[in-house]
């Protein structure tokens, strides 16, 4: 959540411009939500292949069987998604929420 609120702070005066020429509160709700999303199935990702390293490292050390399935894969991906849905949608409330005027004050 703290990533996603240094973002929304970083790029106040782009909300500001795409609000001034029209943007609509849900295409900037959507937008931060989709950042924080990949962000975050992004991370899931790159656990998950961290992960399936060690299991490999571990089998080929030690000859102790390890098994990675398939499903433990998808859910992991699938519960860093939501966690970024979670702690990404009171910033991009947030973010949807500037006043344009103030945004492009904003330095």
């Amino acid at each position: 959540m703290n990533i996603m609120l240094v973002a929304v702070t970083e790029r106040t005066r782009e909300i500001g411009v795409r609000k001034a020429l029209g943007a609509p509160r849900k295409a900037i709700l959507t937008q931060f939500l989709l950042e924080a999303v990949v962000l975050t199935a992004a991370g899931g990702a790159l656990g998950v292949l961290l992960g399936s390293a060690i299991s490999w490292i571990v089998h080929a050390a030690s000859q102790m069987p390890t098994y990675v399935s398939a499903w433990s894969v998808i859910v992991g991906i699938t519960f860093s998604a939501i966690v970024g849905v979670f702690f990404g949608f009171y910033p991009a409330m947030r973010a949807s929420r500037l006043d344009p005027v103030d945004s492009l004050r904003y330095e």
